[in-house]
This record gives structure tokens, sequence and C-alpha cells, in this order.
């Protein structure tokens, strides 16, 4: 039964039916194969032909996720065939929707799933990973995905998804990316009561247990992988990012995707959209529709290229403003204003040039936002930045519709291509993270650091803003266009392998 599984997984994980009739009979693999020899590029297209055939996205993704399993490289051959199809199938939107069906969709553990219960023997568990070269770790406790909540156990398709981009985009080789579900229990009750749950079933371990969970964590996989392994976290909830990236920041070679990943990719499309405004951040008054993680982390790097402008900080933090559950926000940033709880308000109140959604609040940028935004700038700079696309502020139809094409927009999640009634085009920026943290963790991995400073991500958004070109822009577009992510991470890898060499 092992020999019987073992070539099934060399039949299957490799070449599949491109093997050579050399190579079959040097595996022993000969006539468990017919006997037609198939190129990569005919398997691709049959590949094509059977995805053609899935009734629904949910269906192509559990498809593409077979796929991988039993063919890794023809997996990623059909992924980069044609990234800006497939992209939103094994990342956001679809990801998550995948996430909520993974007890229905699982088919084989993708990564390793270390529970609370397994403090003090996390580096024995380790070694049940096969691979001993793990260049990028991608690790959530499945808290806070995407604008979906708590998950629990099913988080774990975040982390498969973002690496499987590891490689796609930034081209790491599969085996040295190892995804990590931290499962300390849910307190989504419909998951607790769910039959099909594949997690613990209990309340979430916090305090002092759950730290000492990821205490033992980060060195486990720092004493087994090396200190310039990449430990990237993804959708923890907002009572843990903050605190555990100033935790381990310095510590360890980690960031925080939803902080600073989001942060870099929001400000590189600010960036680009200051080169249609033709002026300085500081011109700017942005105002947020959430005050999370994803929003604070977007605010202090704006802070932080405002300042490189040469504006003082106090005054930078005076060009932002939150709204969150309860209404602006008067403290956080020392403001003093008076209390308004509606978003509608703040907008005609403050008159933004800039209004930028991260709480997954769908629709929070009414008609009503967006004519606003339209009579008081000539170009209106819009970004529905939450996921999936279900929980977007607005769409690029309203925004482009509503501000007859001047508004500036970009989402989270992609749109379709909008032709207005008079027959201008516009093809809308999607804020994609996969702009930014392949290339960072190619960048940092290959020139083997320590710690990432903040400023990394800086440079790693003014490095994409630069990238798009003046027929980009002309068509909608802040980012450059996904099938050329692969060269763009490409450069920003250089971008921050360079800028760090020259850092002390």
């Amino acid at each position: 039964m092992l020999i019987l599984l073992i070539v099934d997984c060399t039949v299957s994980s490799l070449q599949g039916m491109a093997f050579s009739l050399e190579e079959r009979l040097q595996l022993g693999i000969h006539g468990l194969l017919p006997p037609c020899f198939l190129s990569q590029d005919v398997q691709v297209l049959r590949v094509l032909r059977n995805y053609e055939l899935k009734k629904d996205d949910l269906d192509r993704y559990v498809f593409l996720m077979g796929l991988q399993d039993r063919n890794e490289k023809l997996f990623y051959r059909v992924l980069t065939s044609d990234i800006e199809r497939f992209m939103p199938i094994v990342y956001t939107p679809t990801v998550g929707l995948a996430c909520q069906q993974y007890g229905l969709t699982f088919r084989r553990p993708r990564g390793l799933f270390i529970t609370i219960h397994d403090r003090s023997h996390i580096s024995t568990l380790l070694q049940s990973w096969p691979e001993k070269d793990i260049r990028a770790v991608v690790v959530t406790d499945g808290e806070r995905i995407l604008g979906l909540g708590d998950l629990g156990c099913y988080g774990m398709g975040i982390p498969v998804g973002k690496l499987a981009l590891y490689t796609a985009c930034g081209g790491m080789p599969p085996q040295q990316c190892l995804p990590v579900m931290l499962d300390v229990g849910t307190d989504n009750e419909e998951l607790l009561k769910d039959p099909l749950y594949i997690g613990l079933r209990h309340k979430r371990i916090r305090g002092q247990a759950y730290d000492e969970l990821l205490d033992e964590f980060m060195k486990a996989i720092t004493d087994r992988y090396g200190v310039n392994c990449l430990i990237q976290f993804e959708d923890f909830a907002n009572i843990n990012a903050f605190r555990l990236l100033s935790k381990y920041r310095n510590k360890y070679l980690t960031f925080n995707d939803d902080i600073q990943g989001t942060a870099a990719v929001a400000v590189a499309g600010l960036l680009a959209a200051l080169r249609i405004t033709k002026s300085k951040m500081h011109n700017h008054t942005i105002v947020f529709q959430g005050a999370g993680e994803a929003a604070m982390g977007i605010a202090e790097l704006i802070i932080m290229a405002m300042e490189k402008e040469g504006l003082p900080r106090e005054q930078c933090i005076k060009k932002i403003w939150m709204v969150d559950s309860k209404g602006l926000i008067v403290k956080r940033f020392a403001h003093e204003h008076a209390q308004m709880k509606k978003l509608e308000d703040v907008v005609k109140e403050l008159k933004p040039t800039a209004i930028i959604g991260v709480a997954a609040i769908t629709g929070a940028f009414t008609e009503e936002i967006i004519k606003a935004m339209a009579s008081f700038n000539e170009r209106p700079i819009i970004f529905a930045l939450s996921n999936p696309t279900s929980k977007a502020e607005c769409t690029a139809e309203q925004c482009y519709t509503l501000t007859e094409g001047r508004g500036i927009f970009a989402s989270g999640s992609p749109f379709d291509v909008i032709t207005l009634p008079d027959g201008r085009k516009f093809y809308p920026g999607q804020g994609n993270n996969a702009y930014v943290f392949p290339g960072v963790g190619l960048g940092v991995t290959a020139c083997a650091m320590r710690h990432i400073p903040e400023d990394i991500f800086l440079i790693t958004a003014e490095a994409i803003a630069e990238l798009v070109t003046e027929k980009d822009l002309a068509e909608g577009r802040l980012y450059p266009p996904l099938n050329s992510i692969r060269e763009v991470s490409f450069k920003l890898a250089v971008k921050v392998s360079s800028t760090l060499k020259l850092q002390p």
C-alpha cells in the first residue's frame, strides 16, 4: 500500500503524462500511465477545458486546489499562464467563500495545523513537516478572515492562497513555503455547532496561554528553519495584530500583511493618484471608513510619506480622519471637532480629497457620499478596499458613473472594465496585496535579513507607483496590470534587497 502511494505521488505531483518513456522506465511507472506523451502545454489546454466546464467560482477553486494536490508543476503553469484570470479564484474574492466552505472542500492538508493543546512540543510537531528548507511561513489564527470575521480553523485557506502567490507572483519554490494554522478555538457559534467543522470545538483561548503559544511558535520556527525564515502574519484580529507586530518585529524576520502590506499597496495607489491630481500627499485630507489594523497601517504610512515631503508629523496627523462604528474619531489623532455619527455628515463637513474604506461595510460609500466627493473635488479619490467583493464600500461602476468619470478608484477585490455612456472605458485598479508581499518576501529572504524596517513599506509603495505608466493612469489603473506582476515582484525584490544592503 505504501509503495502504491509513493508511486501515485510520483506520477501525479511531478509531470504526469509529460514523463518520457525513459523516465517512466527509470521511475518504475511504465504501464501506470496511458501510452500517450503529452507536453505540459497540451496538459494546460486540458486543464483549461475542464476549468471552463465548472459552474461557479467555488467549483473552480476546488478544481484548481485539486490540481495543486495532483500536479503542482502543472498548477503553477496554469496559474502563471493568465494570472489576471486565475488570481481572483485562488485569492480574493473566491478564497473568502472557500474559507467559509472549508469543511466541505477540504481534501488533504496543505499546511501545518498547530493547536493551543500543542504547547511545549511545537518544535517536535514541526518535525512532521517533510521539508527542511523553509524560507517563508504564512500564519493565521483565523479570527478575522478578510471581512468575514472569525472562521476559526477554516482560515487555513488564507495562508495556502497567500503562499501560492509567493510562487506564482514571486517565483519562490513552493517547497520552501509553509502555511500554518494556529487553532486556539473559535467564537463563531455556527461553526461550533457544525458537525463538518474541522477545528477545535471550544471558545477561543486568550491571555497568557495564547501568548505562550505564539512565543513558542516563533522560537520553534526560527530554531528549525533559521533566523532568516520570513514569518508573515495574516488575518489576526485587531486585539492581537498590533501588539504581536510590536512584540516580534525587531526580534524576528516578520511583518503583518493586513497592517503593513495593505498600507503599502494603498499608499502605492495614492502615490499613483497624485500623478493624476498633480499634487503632493500633504495637500490632501483623507477620511477613513474604519479604524482597525488596515486603517491604522495605511494612516501611519501616509504620515511617513507626508513627513518625507517635509510636513511636520503634528501637521500630518491633522490631515487624517477616521470614522468607526461609533462615528467620527476625535481622540486617536487628537482632532478637536464636534462628534458626528454618520460618514455622510463627516464627508460633507470636512470635504476630504480622498476617502478610504477598510471596515468591510457593504455600500458604506453611498450615492450621496460619492456625489458629495465629486462636488468639491475635480478628481475625487475613492478607495473601496474591503474584501471580498460583497463587502466593498461601493462598486467601480458606482464610482465612475456618479462622478461622471472623474473619480480615481481602487478596490480590494477585482471589478470588470466599466464603459460609460459616452464610450469612455475604465480599468478599475485593484489594491491587491499580491503587489507587495511576494516581492518583499523575495527581497528580504534573498539578502538574509534579520528584521524588516518600517521604511521598506514606503519604499515598496513608491516602487509600485513608479511602475504605473501614463497609459495605465489614462485607463483608470492605479497599479501595473496584473499580468505583469511577476516582473513587478522581481523589480520590487531588487529594490528592497538593494535598499536593505545599504542600511547599517
